[in-house]
């Protein structure tokens, strides 16, 4: 097996030639840190950078994001999918500003328990924003062991991967080392087919044209442009089957994206 000095070379070397110019990558402000980790969660980095430049000059600081109106954090977030997000960073902040003093925790334990943060989310914030050698998988480290290390062999889990993501970790400065890691990773998805699909826990990700989440999304532009609007505006609004309308416009009510009051859906 490849040792972890070789390896180490191999992703640093093309690091320093190909290293990506990022702007989350050149702060280490634990608040910016946490809301691009947060975008990339199921958004493309090409997407994500001129969204995150915009997102935090509007809401610069925890405080400004816990104050700030949903209906404004929607309009900002609006081109990057999955709305929950949005409402998950506000409760975040509001979480982080009640329970914290303003100050985001540097446990891993302690980000589990922020809104929308899952372990790669709290593992990747301890590694950018503290620079904690923590050991954690995403899609483009994921990509890069089977790549490296599983070159035939299908149905790769990510128990067998973890050992080896820490024993090739750099813990003197994991902050880069991920970087690396990362852009190592993204290029091999455009240069060989996808390793992932040989993860045992790869799934294909559905169309988004036609899909409930084009529906959830169009229903928030609607009410973007205008901050009320009837059930049968809507409908009227939105050329879809009038049953799954409802089963989107309830899924955003359960959700607390939106209210029902007086026969009218507003955001709350």
């Amino acid at each position: 097996m490849m040792t972890p000095r070789k390896f180490r070379k191999t992703i640093y070397d093309f690091y320093r030639a190909n290293g990506r110019d990022l702007s989350w990558r050149k702060t280490r402000d634990p608040y910016h840190i946490f809301i691009s980790e947060v975008m990339l969660q199921q958004t493309q980095v090409e997407s994500a950078i001129p969204k995150y430049e915009r997102f935090i000059a509007a809401f610069p600081d925890f405080k400004a994001l816990s104050r700030a109106p949903l209906r404004k954090i929607l309009a900002l977030w609006k081109g990057l999918g999955y709305n929950r997000r949005a409402l998950y960073l506000k409760k975040a902040a509001e979480a982080v500003m009640r329970e914290h003093g303003g100050v985001l925790p540097r446990d891993a334990e302690k980000l589990l328990e922020l809104p929308g943060v899952g372990r790669a989310t709290a593992a990747a914030i301890c590694a950018y924003a503290f620079n904690e050698p923590v050991v954690f998988i995403e899609t483009n480290i994921r990509r890069t062991f089977i790549h490296r290390f599983f070159p035939e062999q299908e149905d790769v889990p990510d128990n067998e991967l973890l050992p080896l993501v820490a024993r090739m970790l750099d813990r003197k400065n994991p902050r880069r080392w991920y970087n690396a890691l990362m852009d190592y990773g993204a290029m091999l998805k455009k240069r060989y087919p996808n390793p992932n699909r040989r993860s045992r826990h790869y799934t294909k990700q559905k169309p988004f044209e036609g899909s409930d989440r084009e529906i959830r999304g169009k229903i928030l532009e609607i009410l973007l442009r205008k901050p009320e609007q009837s059930r049968r505006a809507i409908q009227a609004a939105l050329e879809v089957d009038k049953k799954r309308i409802e089963r989107c416009l309830a899924g955003l009510v359960q959700e607390g994206i939106l209210r029902y009051a007086q026969r009218f859906f507003t955001i709350t």
